[in-house]
């Protein structure tokens, strides 16, 4: 008896954040890290971000979705399963990429944490001056 085993990957980045998201057909189980996205994200706001890109194309319920997520915070983590999750959803079919597009799914988000220079304190905040 063969298993079926047929997944569509996608991968998303956020931050310093990357999920990689695999999903097949199926009743709609989502799970995060082997938890329930409810269980991994309990917020409301990261939930129905995570979620999105499967209620712009009316997909929910009809897919597993499966994520594997490290780094960062849990918004960066949020915004990268809904990036990850996006792509997959345009391998599975190219026609989704118009609804994602337009309500911003696809879009990397660019906004990177800026690096520390020297001479400085951090990236832009210098040491305390004193005359004395």
């Amino acid at each position: 008896m063969a298993i079926d085993t047929t997944f569509d990957w996608g991968t998303g980045r956020r931050k310093s954040s990357v999920a990689r998201v695999r999903i097949k057909p199926g009743t709609g189980t989502f799970r995060v890290n082997k938890k329930d996205l409810r269980e991994y994200f309990p917020r409301a706001d990261h939930q129905r971000e995570c979620s999105g890109p499967l209620i712009d194309t009316e997909l929910m319920g009809k897919f597993d979705i499966f994520v594997n997520v490290n780094g960062g915070g849990i918004s960066g983590q949020a915004g990268a399963v809904r990036l990850g999750l996006a792509r997959a959803l345009v391998k599975v079919d190219e026609t989704n990429m118009a609804e994602l597009k337009s309500n911003g799914h696809v879009t990397r988000d660019p906004r990177m944490k800026e690096r520390k220079k020297y001479g400085l304190r951090g990236a832009r905040r210098a040491f305390q001056f004193s005359k004395r």
